[in-house]
């Protein structure tokens, strides 16, 4: 079963369960917040950008720079963790711009991102863009370069993301904002300090095995081996290699998110 991606005109959020309207509060469990006891529209209805990265230290950190970036009072340092009453995932906001960490690997930003637009869903928050920022390994390119990512691949560079739900294979759309991705790369022009090119993010299960390290606990594979497949990921277009992209781009797409 194939899913494909869906917008509305008017720019808000969507959610695809009809079981959410039979409820009479919807507890984001995870993120500590929720329906009757958080007034979601006053606290995050003019949201218009949210970034998600995996660390918590490092998205107070993007916090607190974009605070001082958009000239808001204070100095930021003393942002509060808004889902503070959880130990699972962190949250900031500067003004407009929502900073969200998600952990490592797809199940924990999976998690996060289905909370994450319901809350925007229930804010009524409308045009938002969505951004994942964070390391991953390169791959044939200069140490330090940042990848926008024009679509996110499987392992077997496939822009899809297969997920079994009930006992069925459930594929869905990888495609991201092409457009975003060229008004990113034009805005890296006026940061020349690293190298800055659009390409093709593939997503592993994991760490070791699944990006053909050879000093996990595990390895089945030679260096050959090894080499043999990297090469044959390059000639497919991925330029960098992590855990969360394709969970990422899936769920956003068919939520209406710009990302």
């Amino acid at each position: 079963m194939t899913e494909t991606t869906g917008y509305l005109g008017s720019g808000l959020v969507l959610v695809k369960n009809p079981h959410l309207d039979l409820m009479e509060e919807d507890i984001l469990y995870h993120l500590d917040l929720g329906t009757k006891t958080h007034n979601l529209p006053a606290m995050f209805g003019d949201i218009k950008f949210v970034c998600v990265g995996g660390s918590p230290n490092r998205m107070r950190a993007f916090a607190q720079f974009m605070h001082r970036e958009l000239g808001l009072a204070g100095d930021g340092e003393d942002v509060a963790d808004i889902c503070a009453g959880s130990d699972r995932y962190a949250m900031y906001r500067a003004g407009p711009v929502l900073s969200i960490s998600h952990g490592m690997g797809i199940p924990s930003i999976s998690i996060m991102l289905h909370e994450l637009i319901k809350l925007l869903h229930h804010a009524k928050c409308r045009d938002v863009t969505i951004i994942r920022i964070g390391t991953s390994g390169g791959l044939g390119i200069k140490a330090g370069s940042v990848v926008i990512t024009d679509t996110a691949v499987d392992s077997s560079f496939q822009p899809r993301f297969e997920q079994v739900v009930l006992g069925d294979v459930v594929v869905r759309s990888t495609e991201l904002d092409k457009d975003l991705a060229e008004e990113l790369l034009a805005c890296s022009r006026e940061i020349p300090d690293f190298p800055t090119l659009i390409g093709h993010t593939m997503c592993t299960y994991d760490f070791y095995e699944g990006q053909g390290r050879l000093d996990g606990a595990l390895c089945s594979f030679s260096s050959e081996k090894k080499l043999e497949y990297l090469r044959r990921a390059y000639d497919a277009g991925v330029r960098n290699i992590e855990m969360e992209s394709t969970a990422f781009a899936a769920l956003c797409g068919l939520c209406g998110l710009k990302a």
